[in-house]
This record gives structure tokens, sequence and C-alpha cells, in this order.
């Protein structure tokens, strides 16, 4: 898919904060000025308004543009303009000022790139306002076309992304040249987060780009199963269907990669999908029973067995007054976990309502507002919230259950014995049958024991007194057989579920501690927020029936704002990849040393062509050391310039066509 950026081979971040950005002439880096890889020491060389626009460097920026007449309406040698340097890095102050004094904000460079593109690179929302402000149009596509909604999925900068379509409308499903849509390139790249927040919006995941492939496909393509999770929740059945024009599903695109666990998740997911019914049906209702009948029927058959052979049995001696209370507990106790094992599976566990909305019958400008697009979880960027299914900002505890494919409060686990989802309002119920049938349990094992044990006409001998206990009680013995294999599975689930109960935890979040930021602290230890206290959690659970999502306050981490991408001569940075070295939160620091001297490529480091070797290589940009095979083992991606915006999808087949991969 699309252009190729080629990746330098040696990129290490530079000591300093701040590093070396030109000399004057649009050639950044090492050369004339004596500069190497990309790093200014002498202050005197920082003197042209595209190195000071980077540095956003205010009063130099005026002395040259007022002083020394130095004009920012002109590209440097490379065709990239002032405002697009002071864009990149998000200088607010400088790129007004350039505004104001000439600069062209619709100013392309050669790959029809505006300020506007360079914005989003590193997702510099504050100069995107001031742009767009000022009249840069959001809709502006390169010679690719790539908007700036590409732009932004292709490095991942879903703030930037939600911003510029809520506040300024920006099309988050517009194809591009070749016919990839932002969630295709978000597939693409892996950008989970981008994938939601295109779903909440209604991106099409279904659209076949010109090679046939769905985002779907190229999440196969690429091995990113966060991503191919993401997308087969939000889907259907149909969507594993799918072909792309060598007749191939995502499934099979991934296997033809090697990506096993993806391929196994996405054959696995068509299964599942295919085995589901229609819920409507009689049949549908029947399957979505799931084990509760069979469950429903085993106490059901030992409250029976327990009864007739321990109780009532007329080969044992009547029950004393005291005893036989004891015995009847147990029935009363079992019986009472049925009303709960009702209470549970019958009961609402809390599903969060679906934004249940008919695209098709939605105007546009409704559109926006009808998916809570302006929700306070969305402006402080807790994507996670967002779920594609149900079109939803959910709280930051509820989960999207896949099997009743529906968002719960205070998600903990769906529960197949229960036919239901055990969640904030029914984890009373559940536990509260746990806790009685355990109770069942031991005191009707105790009695059956008694009974036994005790029998008068039962032999001394142990060998014949277990002949004649087989013999003459099997009942009473298969009941015990059989209530102490239960008894061990659920006491542990019991104790389980009372020790999360106690932490104020969910089963879920026990298996996904490593997953769940707020389950972290600043240091990246484990962290429970939610916990305050064994008594108070318990006393809030047993009183309440269900904990507050009430968050004990942390001392907030301290960020550094946004860096700066430093200009150079060598920085061939492969694009779409700026997380990967910027510690994800935007500040960056680069030095490339490159004895390669084919390895240059001013300003932008990359070049782009439209050569079309096969069938999935869509404008796939050629540089002077691309390599088409595979790499035997794969290796960290570099840190993207954000120069040259649009890194292709390329992609390798083992059908004799071969792509580039990046």
């Amino acid at each position: 898919m699309s252009s190729e950026i080629e990746v330098v081979e040696d990129v290490q971040p530079l000591k300093q904060s701040d590093g070396v950005v030109g000399n004057g002439n649009g050639y950044y880096g090492g050369g004339n000025n004596g500069v190497v890889g990309g790093f200014v020491d002498d202050e005197s060389l920082r003197n042209d308004v595209y190195t000071v626009a980077a540095y956003g460097d205010l009063e130099k920026l005026q002395r040259l543009v007022e002083y020394e007449g130095r004009s920012l309406s002109e590209p440097d040698g490379l065709g990239y303009y002032a405002l697009q340097w002071a864009a990149l890095n998000n200088r607010t102050a400088a790129a007004q000022y350039i505004i104001e004094h000439g600069g062209d904000i619709h100013a392309a460079d050669h790959n029809g790139q505006t300020a506007l593109h360079w914005s989003a690179v590193r997702g510099a929302i504050q100069v995107a306002d001031i742009l767009l402000q000022e009249g840069a149009r959001v809709h502006a596509a390169d010679i690719y076309g790539y908007q700036v909604t590409h732009v932004a999925t292709q490095y991942g900068q879903t703030a930037f992304l939600y911003h510029i379509v809520s506040k300024w409308n920006a099309d988050p499903d517009i194809p591009d040249y070749s016919g990839s849509s932002p969630l295709h390139w978000a597939a693409y790249k892996g950008f989970a987060d981008c994938i939601r927040l295109l779903l909440f919006l209604d991106a099409d995941r279904g659209r076949q780009d010109k090679e046939g492939c769905t985002p779907l496909h190229w999440a196969a393509i690429k091995g990113n199963l966060e991503a191919c999770t993401v997308l087969v929740q939000a889907g259907k059945k149909e969507d594993l269907m799918i072909t792309d024009n060598s007749g191939l599903t995502p499934a099979q695109l991934a296997s033809e990669k090697n990506h096993r666990q993806v391929a196994f998740f996405l054959g696995n997911a068509r299964r599942l999908l295919e085995k589901r019914c229609d819920g409507n049906s009689r049949l549908g209702r029947l399957s979505k029973l799931s084990l509760a009948p069979v469950l429903l029927f085993i106490i059901l058959v030992m409250l029976v067995t327990y009864t007739q052979s321990v109780i009532t049995a007329s080969n044992l001696p009547k029950l004393t007054a005291g005893f036989g209370l004891l015995a009847w507990m147990g029935v009363f106790l079992a019986s009472a976990g049925l009303v709960m094992f009702y209470r549970c599976s019958s009961k609402d566990p809390g599903y969060i309502k679906m934004n249940a909305l008919d695209p098709q019958n939605m105007k546009d400008s409704e559109r926006l507002l009808k998916i809570e697009i302006n929700n306070p979880i969305l402006l402080a960027g807790n994507w996670s919230q967002l779920c594609a299914t149900c079109k939803i900002v959910r709280p930051l505890r509820a989960k999207h259950c896949s099997t009743c494919d529906r968002c719960v409060e205070q998600f903990d686990h769906h529960c197949p014995w229960v036919s239901n989802c055990i969640g904030k309002r029914n984890k009373w119920d559940f536990f509260l049958f746990l806790v009685l049938e355990v109770s069942a349990m031991l005191s009707t094992g105790a009695v059956a024991i008694t009974r036994i044990v005790t029998d008068p006409l039962a032999p001394s001998p142990f060998f014949p007194w277990i002949n004649h206990a087989f013999t003459h009680h099997i009942g009473a013995i298969t009941f015990l057989i059989v209530d102490f294999f239960l008894f061990f599975g659920v006491a542990a689930l019991t104790v389980v579920q009372a020790s999360q109960i106690a932490r104020n935890i969910t089963t879920n979040e026990m298996a996904n501690v490593m997953r769940y930021s707020y389950l972290r602290s600043a240091t990246g230890r484990f962290r429970n927020p939610y916990d305050h206290g064994c008594r108070k959690n318990c006393s809030d659970f047993l009183i309440n029936g269900y904990n507050e999502d009430v968050q004990i306050s942390e001392e907030p981490a301290h960020f550094e704002g946004i860096g700066m991408v430093q200009m150079g001569r060598d920085l061939n940075l492969e694009n779409g990849d700026l997380e990967t070295a910027a510690n994800r939160n935007g500040h960056i620091a680069i030095n490339v040393n490159s004895s390669d001297a084919n390895a240059h490529h001013h300003g932008h480091g990359h070049s782009h062509s439209h050569s079309h070797s096969h069938g999935h290589s869509r404008g796939h940009v050629h540089s002077s050391q691309c390599n088409h095979s595979k790499p035997s083992k794969p290796k960290n991606e570099s840190v993207p310039l954000g120069l040259g915006i649009g890194l292709g999808l390329g992609h390798g087949r083992s059908n004799g066509r071969s792509v580039a991969t990046s």
C-alpha cells in the first residue's frame, strides 16, 4: 500500500533537549557548515527563518524578518516552508507571526502537503487551530490523497484526530487516492485507540481499497492482534469472510505472513460467530441459556438424591429432632441458593444502554452530537472507554462482553453456568448464591457422612463396612462423591470472589492488570485506585450490593510538553511511528549518524513514486536502499521525522509477489 520511507540504521536520542535545525541553505545536518548528525552547537548557525521557526525563537524570527528582510513566503532549498516547520513542532507564537507577515497557510511542498498536514504528525492541536482559524482547508489533500485525518492516523495521534473531527468537521472516513480510509491506516499501523475512535465515528469497517483489502486485512497483514480484536468485536461474521483481489480472507493473509496468533484468533472468531444463533429465534434463545439448565438440573438432582437417600432413607435410622433440623437446613440453603441463582441469571448485570442509531437516517449536522462526541471523557483523552460496538462512552470499569455483545458496568466476568454476565447489578446475587451453595454442600455432606458412619447395621471391620455402604447406601455414596468434587470447585470460586470484593477489584481487572493503565501507578507498578481498605470495601458491597467507582487520588506525574523534531540531512525516518522512540509524550530528540552517502534525503528524507509492481503495492515509494525482502527478524521502527507524510501499507506475499515490509 502506498509509499515507503527509507529507514536509517543508526538512530539514537540526543542528550540535549534541543537539537539542530539547519544552516540556511535548506540542507540540514552534516555538510556545508560542519554540522554533523543534525546537531548545531554554534548559535550563529541558527540563522535562517526555517531553523528559527522550528525552534520557535520569536525574537530572532522578528529580527530576521523585520531587520534583515528575510521572506516567510518562500520555501527553503528543499521546498519546505517556515510555517511547516513551526507547525511540526507546535510553535504557536512563531506560526501566528509567520501568518501575519506573509506566510501562506495554503502553501504546499512538492508532495502537496501543507502546514496543516505537518501539524498532524505530532498532534500539534494549537497550531492546527491557528491555521484553521486563518482559513486553512481541513479537507486539503496532498498528491496521494492524504488529508489531515489520514496523517493523524498514520502517526497514531488520536487526540488530534478527535479534535479535528469534533471541532472542524474533518471527514474521518474519506478514502485517499488508493482507496484507503483513515481506518485502513490505523489498522495497518496498529493504533487501537485510533481504531476505536474511528469506529465510534461510524467509519466503514467493510470498505475495500483498490486492492480489495478492508482494514481487517491490513491489521492481519501486519499481525496487529489488538487492532484485529477491536475490529472483530465491532464487526460481524461477514467482515471475516471478505476476500481481497487475490481471493484471501484476513485469516489467510495472517497465516501467509506467519502471524500465527492473529490467524488463530481470526479463525476462532469466525467459528464462534458462525455458531452464534439469532437471539430472536427459539433456537437462539435456547443457545443463550448456555450451561444454566445443566447447573439447575445438577442442583435439583442432588437435592432429590439427598432427600431420598440420606434424610428419608428407609434403611437408615430415623432422625432426631436436632439432627433433623440440621439435615433439613441443607435443603433450605440449597433452595435459597436456587432463588439467588434465578436472580443472578435473569437480572440485568449492569448493561449500559446502547447508542442504537441508524446512520442512514441521521442528518450530517446531527451526527456528531448524537454519538456524544463532546463527552468529557473523550475531551480527557480516555480512548479505552470508547466502545466501537455499542457506540457509547462507557465508565472506566465497564467492559464489553463478547458473549452478550453488550457493555457491562463493573464487568467481572461472563459466567456460562448462570448464562449471564456478572457485573455491578448482580454481583451481590452471584456472591450470595455461591455462599449459600457452599454452605449447603458443606452441611449436607456432613449429614450424609454422619448417617452412613452411624448406620447400626453396618459391620465393624473396614472392608466389610465399605462393601455394606456401597451395597445398601449407593445413593448416599453417589451424593457424597458429587458433593465432594463440586464443593472444592465452588468453594475456590467463593474464596476468590470474596478476596476480590475485599480489595474492590474484578476478575476482569485481575486478568488484565498489565493492560489497564488505571491499575498502574506513575512508576508502572500495580495500584488499585478503588481499594479503600478491606472493611470499607466489604461493608459497601454488603450494604449497597456494589462498590462505588470512587478513586483514591494519587499525585499526578509531571511530563514535559511537546518537544521538537530536529531538522537534519540524514533524518530518513519511517513515517507513522512517533510513539516508538518519543516515549509517548511527544518530546523527542534525534541524532542520526549514517556513513552511507546514498542514504541522504534532504529535509524530509524521502521521495515518492508511483511504481506499481504488483497488486498489493499502491504508490510504493522507493528510496535508494529500498529492500523488498521480508526481514528475518522485525526490528524496531525508527523515530519518524514527520517530513514527507504518508507511509505506505506495503506488505509481503509468499505467492511470488514481493512487497517491501516496514
